[in-house]
């Protein structure tokens, strides 16, 4: 069933393509990603894939703009080379911040890569825990959004059973956060962030009663690590007896790794949508759980027509 399908990888996060084509038992097509000296990308598929179905794996993660570009560029060329149909596996989508006019006069970027990538012959998108679920309904062509949840529920349940309390760092987080804490059987808290600016967020009030359990906050992704340092320090003045932090997308950008290693964060872990390996041995709180077995079930799912809802039963 699987003769059909082929697996480019591009250069954004090559180890979890290989970890997904080792599931998968598919060795990666044949690829040239290179980069000329005045900045413009050139990329040629190596193998024939006439009549294919082609699987593009890009995270669009930093740097943003050079490996989203990298993606419609293979997109691209997939289906000038005549692929039955391409689909994008972007474990992590950048720009989904910006998935609304929060200001006069500014863009809905998440919207326009939605665009680019619609139109550079892409015929469905694979992503994983999306910021907003909205924007699936940014494309043109089919969207399957993945959840981490299986991964980091396996985790916590390793050994972290008893006394737990899964925070929400902010209000629009409640919605994850409940589904963990029912498939837990743990309490839930939630934390009153105020946003001052981008990337600045001040932790004020926690609802919930948190004292003497062990709290687990959760998070689709976790950038400059400004609100998980704040948010562990307002845990623990309430009585928390550890803190510790699951996201899905580590960014870690910018003083991430140092309001870490300064926090009073026991752990955080985080998947491997993003490549972190040179990270880790920086911050020793830091640890990386894969993705790549949910996402190569899932391409084996699309690929035979099976359902990928079915995977979170």
């Amino acid at each position: 069933m699987l003769e059909y399908l082929r697996i480019i990888s591009g250069s954004s996060n090559t180890a979890l393509s290989k970890e997904i084509s080792e599931f998968l038992d598919i060795r990666l097509t044949r690829c040239l990603l290179k980069t000329f000296s005045d900045g413009e990308i050139m990329v040629e598929i190596g193998e024939n894939i006439r009549n294919r179905d082609v699987y593009i794996i890009q995270s669009t993660c930093p740097p943003v703009n050079d490996n989203i570009m990298e993606l419609l560029l293979l997109a691209d060329a997939a289906r000038r080379a005549s692929a039955r149909s391409i689909t994008a596996v972007v474990p992590y989508y950048g720009y989904a911040r910006q998935d609304r006019k929060v200001a006069p006069r500014v863009p809905i970027s998440a919207k326009l890569v939605a665009d680019l990538i619609s139109v550079s012959g892409v015929s469905r998108v694979l992503a994983m825990d999306l910021h907003a679920g909205q924007i699936q309904g940014f494309f043109k062509i089919p969207v399957d959004n993945l959840f981490a949840a299986p991964v980091l529920l396996d985790d916590i349940k390793v050994d972290k059973k008893n006394d737990l309390i899964i925070v929400s760092p902010d209000a629009g987080g409640v919605e994850r956060a409940r589904a963990f804490a029912k498939r837990l059987n743990a309490k839930l808290a939630i934390i009153d962030k105020r946003r001052d600016s981008p990337n600045e967020a001040k932790a004020m009030n926690i609802i919930g009663e948190v004292k003497g359990l062990k709290a687990i906050i959760l998070d689709d992704m976790v950038d400059t690590a400004g609100t998980l340092s704040q948010a562990a320090d307002a845990l623990l003045a309430h009585g928390a007896e550890s803190v510790t932090a699951y996201c899905v997308h580590g960014v870690l950008s910018g003083p991430a790794l140092d309001r870490i290693n300064n926090s009073s964060l026991k752990e955080v872990v985080v998947t491997n949508t993003i490549p972190l390996n040179d990270k880790m041995n920086i911050c020793p709180k830091l640890r990386v759980l894969s993705v790549a077995s949910l996402i190569g079930q899932a391409i084996k799912r699309i690929h035979r027509g099976d359902s990928v809802s079915s995977l979170f039963v």
